[in-house]
């Protein structure tokens, strides 16, 4: 039998390496139309006119859409209400009205025969606009009315999290610690741009979608009340996915588009972006400026802390609302004892792509604030930076604790054992003491070597999730459940837990996800939830069919129920493992009518809703070694680690792949990864050319360390979340360690490309090529 936390092969492995994944692509269907959209070629200005007669005279041309074609006024909504934030008048429709608000804003939908055809059509409308001048820094929106952004403040709203005397705390401190960092702005960069298949059939008036969605059910509705359609007459079918990272499978204007074509032409219809498009109108992320403001006693330990942070949330408010700014404002204490806390986020419209969640959103960017933060109160106060941490952090004798705040309006209860004990024992892990040692031999030779680190506190697993696991009569175990997958490893999971409660080998079950047919509710997969959430759902149904099993099983072998177990795809007796009866004959037992008449229910189902009131949080740390080239600004990474308290891991290999791919991630946008705008709000990164990714030369060998020492009590499977915990920390660990190599006061921007790694040279007076020794420790100018 196959137990949770058994390595073994991803079940996913076998049909993609041989080349048998099932793509939205490879959806095959008769007489497909393609759709293409004709975008915004400017960041703001007012359609003055829109001349689409060229392009609907052209034969193949079966629609041409604009705004007013769609006879509906539903704008797409946020999933996640805000108290205090009315979103309305900032969400985003499918095709521009009056105003386009950011290059790549849809204008026009041409659907057409062939892809040819709808790319020469859409080269053939003309769309004229007024130009008004742009606004791209959402620090220095005064909350004035912006024409172009539907006549509403450029300034959405602010979320505050706050208690404790934060303002006492700062008057009575010995040291206050004060900095501005920026966080550029950045993308997921899936393999598969973004796309859908819809399929429209008269005679059962269904319409039927495939592709990328992360969150199937919501969407569904919200398709359903833009098409007039009952939800149940849409069908929301998961495909195999190139890649997603929080920003694929969100709706998006396109999504809607698509739908709208297959019914209202009852056609099948295909819509795939190119890689331009991807970068100009899928989600952007990460883009704030933070001021941040520690206060310290004598002694070295935190008093409160301060930050004021700006978010640049693009043109318009898409589906995750104010999430990114919930997560920046009520996560930014991170895993220390801190006695008083405010933190505020502006919420900010700007003419540039709207943004959304992407890989710990909120948690990237508040990480490398806090903990550079923390770094230059160490050089300050000449205290080791892992000494500073471990006497701030929390330990056993505090943990678990209710943080006197709440996240999505859940209280944020820390369910960890000792963050304290984590930081040592991850030290003695990775050995990075031995790094430090080394960082310092390296400029005592005349090299820019530094080493740095990161505390990171991660969430997961608030919500619902539904499952369906039934055996059949041959035996096999099928799973339903809510979640979609996204390359995480979810199929295995799955299968892995309910062949570890069912006591059944991993390949007795098959998994499917986010089938609307099949399953009727479901969450999807987000915010590192799956496997807590779902995974739990699982857990309960198979403990549901379990019991059946039994109930049925004692009616076979004439035995009490107390006397049986479920294991090795047998109702088994206890005290004589000799009398048992097969899962397979069990569930064809269930379905006789003996059975059905004494009020079993046919069938060994098991169905579940999981719910979890408050969500778990996983913690751990993150270490770099890096050198500097004083000539170019490069900066290599010689060593990364990384350490995570996962609770209870399910599949080995997949979480040391998820925390492995996190960090990469995160190295790309430490180091990397922009999207840059022109003064007048042309994007610049249009292209793999220009936005840059990490390479395989650019990564080093990165050690991961997963710990099982503190299992998640707010699940019945123990486990806490991985997906993000990878990414989560590596701009702060990389910033650190930069900054320690080159002896500067600070790093206040990420990510360190060579151009700003070189100005930091120049404004501390050194050349390119050659520089003096940087000190071990410097000290901070402090602003009282």
């Amino acid at each position: 039998m196959t137990r949770i936390g058994d390595a073994v092969p991803r079940l996913e492995n076998h049909r993609l390496l041989r080349g048998e994944g099932r793509f939205h692509t490879d959806v095959q269907l008769r007489d497909l139309l393609w759709m293409r959209i004709v975008r915004s070629p400017i960041p703001h200005g007012r359609i003055t006119r829109i001349d689409c007669s060229a392009a609907r005279s052209m034969p193949g041309v079966a629609a041409v859409l604009v705004w007013s074609d769609l006879n509906s006024e539903l704008a797409i909504p946020a999933r996640q209400p805000t108290p205090g934030i009315d979103f309305t008048p900032y969400l985003q429709y499918p095709l521009a009205r009056e105003f386009v608000r950011y290059v790549g804003e849809p204008v026009v939908a041409v659907i057409a025969n062939s892809q040819y055809v709808a790319e020469d059509a859409a080269a053939e409308i003309l769309v004229e606009y007024e130009a008004i001048p742009v606004l791209l820094d959402a620090r220095s929106a005064d909350g004035e009315h912006v024409p172009s952004l539907n006549n509403a403040a450029a300034r959405v709203g602010t979320i505050e999290s706050e208690y404790g005397d934060v303002e006492g705390a700062f008057s009575d401190a010995a040291h206050v610690i004060s900095t501005t960092v920026t966080c550029g702005r950045q993308s997921g960069i899936p393999l598969e741009c973004r796309g859908l298949t819809a399929s429209w059939n008269t005679r059962s008036r269904k319409l039927t979608i495939w592709g990328a969605s992360k969150v199937p059910y919501w969407n569904r509705r919200i398709i359903a009340r833009f098409l007039g359609l009952t939800e149940h007459s849409i069908h929301m079918t998961e495909s195999d996915v190139g890649g997603s990272f929080g920003i694929r499978g969100e709706l998006y204007p396109e999504d809607l588009l698509v739908a709208w074509a297959a019914k209202t032409l009852r056609a099948n219809v295909r819509w795939v972006e190119d890689r331009r498009e991807h970068l100009i109108a899928a989600n952007h992320a990460r883009e704030q400026e933070h001021d941040v403001d520690l206060a310290f006693d004598d002694s070295g330990h935190i008093l409160a802390i301060r930050d004021t942070a700006w978010l640049d949330s693009g043109a318009w408010i898409r589906t995750h609302g104010a999430v990114v700014a919930a997560l920046t404002s009520g996560m930014f204490a991170g895993p220390y004892r801190v006695p008083a806390f405010r933190s505020t986020v502006h919420v900010v419209l700007t003419n540039k792509t709207p943004v959304g969640t992407y890989r710990a959103p909120g948690r990237f960017q508040n990480n490398y604030a806090r903990e550079h933060a923390l770094d230059l109160a160490a050089a300050h106060l000449r205290i080791d930076p892992v000494d500073l941490r471990s006497m701030n952090l929390l330990d056993h004798t505090e943990l678990p604790m209710e943080r006197p705040m709440r996240i999505f309006g859940a209280p944020m209860l820390l369910d960890g054992t000792d963050h304290a004990a984590h930081l040592d024992a991850a030290v003695q892990r990775t050995n990075y003491r031995r790094w430090q040692l080394d960082a310092e031999t390296g400029r005592r030779d005349g090299r820019l070597v530094g080493a740095g680190m990161a505390m990171i506190l991660e969430k997961a697993g608030l919500g619902h999730d539904s499952a369906v696991v039934e055996i059949d009569t041959t035996g096999a175990i099928r799973v339903a459940m809510g979640g979609t997958s996204v390359g995480q490893g979810i199929e295995t999971a799955m299968a892995q837990i309910a062949a570890d409660r069912l006591g059944a080998d991993i390949s007795q079950v098959s998994v499917v996800l986010s089938d609307t047919d099949i399953l009727h509710d479901g969450a999807g997969t987000f915010a590192s939830r799956s496997t807590v959430v779902g995974g739990s759902a699982v857990a309960y149904a198979c403990d549901q069919v379990i019991e059946r099993a039994i109930a049925v099983g004692a009616t076979i072998l004439k035995l009490h129920t107390s006397d049986l177990v479920v294991a090795d795809g047998y109702v088994v007796s206890v005290s004589n493992p000799r009398q048992r009866v097969d899962l397979g004959s069990v569930s064809m037992a269930s379905t006789t009518p003996a059975f059905v008449a004494t009020g079993i229910e046919p069938g060994l189902i098991g169905r579940s809703t999981y719910s979890a009131a408050t969500m778990t949080y996983p913690y751990g740390a993150h270490f770099a070694l890096v050198e500097v080239d004083p000539a170019t600004g490069v900066v290599d990474v010689l060593r990364y680690a990384l350490t995570f308290e996962a609770g209870r891991v399910v599949s080995p290999e997949a979480v040391v792949g998820q925390l492995r791919g996190g960090a990469v991630q995160g190295i790309g946008g430490a180091l990397f990864e922009e999207m840059r705008y022109s003064p007048d709000g042309i994007p610049l990164d249009t292209s793999l050319g220009d936005y840059q990714l990490p390479r395989a030369l650019s990564v080093p060998d990165i050690e991961v360390h997963v710990f099982e020492d503190s299992p998640a009590p707010g699940n019945p499977l123990g486990v806490r979340g991985v997906g993000e915990g990878g990414n989560a920390g590596v701009g702060a660990a990389l910033a650190n360690a930069v900054r320690n190599a080159l002896g500067v006061t600070s790093v206040p921007a990420l990510p360190m490309t060579p151009e700003r790694i070189l100005r930091l040279l120049y404004a501390h007076q050194q050349t390119p090529k050659k520089r003096e020794q940087a000190p071990d420790r410097e000290v901070v100018p402090v602003r009282r």
